[in-house]
């Protein structure tokens, strides 16, 4: 699998969840939205070998 986040990309083994994923390259989940095709996923999806997964910024404000 391919996680993608701004100007960083890493490629991970084994099938894991998108979380396990976002986690295991140090990254807070609850800081990120996971997209596969320009598409929101769910972080508890199983990520398979060949899959990109773009993460993008989460902004709040206030």
């Amino acid at each position: 699998m391919k996680l993608i986040y701004r100007d960083k990309v890493w490629e991970l083994d084994g099938r894991m969840t998108i979380r396990d994923a976002i986690l295991k390259v140090g990254l807070n989940p609850e800081s990120v939205l996971p997209t596969r095709r320009g598409k929101l996923i769910n972080e508890n999806e199983l990520a398979k070998k060949d899959d990109e997964i773009k993460l993008v910024a989460v902004i709040s404000g206030g």
